[in-house]
């Protein structure tokens, strides 16, 4: 396998109040609305928002107190992302609510019942990842991408930039020698703005100082290309402007392309959905595989049948930068976690309402929350690791 050091790669992010995050969102606050109530529920929401409206949809299991609060629940997400717009505004969109009962097909297929253990909720692949070129172990493009747009969405919503609207995406293009990230190539941001006569330089003056206050110094260079605002103006944002899907951003949720993908969503789905948990568990475990110091570069397939408890196989690919085999790697991480949806979901925790603050940013690389958020990015298994191989 040829290992390339030079090279340039670009992944992109999208903020909170793009239209397929504001579903993302959606769709985790009403999970963790049913887990604040029951631990154990069964959750699969799905939103569609266009505008003027927010349609809810899904099968649940759990507390129906819960489905008479999912009008507030779209509410109170939609108000504090920022919308506040004509054609898409918190108080005065039409909620839908479509919500109905789990099939109980698809129940006895995953519920641990006498003689057999609790099944996983699907079949599937999952991919977990993890590279030493960031501090959190993350490819530096989606690292940083999502980074800017975090740094923006804190701007705006603390009143230093009152002209930013909720709806960016944002796209970097890395130039690497000898593997290591070392410059910007080109930059892309589009950004909504609430004043209408602002150009595109003037989009750029405004949120330049930003840029440069997240990326790591010398890598913005005079060769850097800038495209700010591309097309001119961007004033009518978010399902107004384009329709909303939960689950479509999948690759700007896990590595930004730097890595293969199951194809599974997250948002919206409880911890028995392996397409969640098992990503979680293997970026999880490609994470401390790395922190050992077992290899630099790190990738982990898990996969998985529907009522099946156990993985029907585990893999990892070190790119040809381990420092022990392969296979050693993958006989060790069953050793050191339970790989069952019910081993994932008690080791890290999953059975709380931690998702709604997943739902924007990046599941991935970032730091454990002291509720249990985000407890996949724990590096708590490196010795267990290094001794099992």
């Amino acid at each position: 396998m040829e290992i390339r050091g030079d090279y340039t790669f670009a992944s992109e992010s999208v903020s909170e109040g793009h239209p397929d995050k504001v579903c993302d969102r959606i769709s985790d606050a009403v999970l963790d609305a049913f887990l604040r109530e029951d631990p154990e529920a069964r959750v699969a929401c799905e939103t569609f928002a266009t505008t003027d409206r927010v349609i809810v949809g899904g099968e649940v299991r759990g507390p129906g107190a819960v489905l008479a609060r999912v009008e507030g629940i779209v509410r109170d997400c939609v108000k504090d992302i920022g919308y506040e717009q004509k054609g898409f505004h918190w108080a005065t969109l039409q909620v839908q609510n479509l919500i109905h009962g789990q099939s109980e097909h698809i129940a006895a297929g995953v519920d641990a019942a006498e003689g057999k253990e609790e099944g996983a909720g699907d079949q599937g692949i999952m991919f977990g990842y993890a590279v030493a070129e960031t501090p959190e172990l993350m490819p530096a493009p989606i690292h940083y991408a999502h980074a800017i747009l975090r740094r923006l969405a804190e701007a705006r919503k603390s009143g230093a930039e009152p002209r930013l609207g909720p709806d960016a995406k944002s796209q970097l293009s890395l130039r690497y020698a000898d593997g290591k990230p070392v410059e910007v190539s080109s930059l892309v941001l589009s950004t909504q703005h609430l004043d209408p006569d602002m150009t595109s330089a003037d989009v750029r003056a405004m949120v330049e100082p930003y840029i440069r206050e997240v990326l790591p110094e010398g890598w913005l260079t005079g060769r850097t290309v800038w495209h700010v605002n591309p097309t001119g103006r961007f004033v009518i944002g978010g399902p107004d402007g384009d329709a909303g899907l939960t689950g479509r951003k999948i690759i700007v949720d896990t590595y930004g392309g730097a890595a293969p993908h199951g194809g599974g969503a997250f948002s919206g789905k409880d911890p028995t959905k392996v397409d969640r948990s098992a990503a979680y568990a293997a970026r999880y475990l490609a994470k401390n595989v790395v922190a050992a110091g077992l290899a630099h570069r790190c990738v982990i397939q898990l996969s998985y049948a529907i009522g099946v408890a156990r993985p029907l196989s585990i893999y990892a690919d070190t790119y040809g930068t381990g420092t022990v085999p392969a296979a050693a790697i993958e006989k060790a991480l069953g050793q050191v976690m339970d790989l069952t949806p019910k081993g994932i979901r008690t080791t890290l925790g999953l059975n709380r309402p931690i998702y709604q603050r997943t739902s924007a940013y990046g599941h991935f690389g970032r730091a454990p929350d002291a509720d249990g958020g985000f407890s996949w990015e724990r590096a708590d298994l490196v010795e267990a690791l290094r001794a099992a191989v």
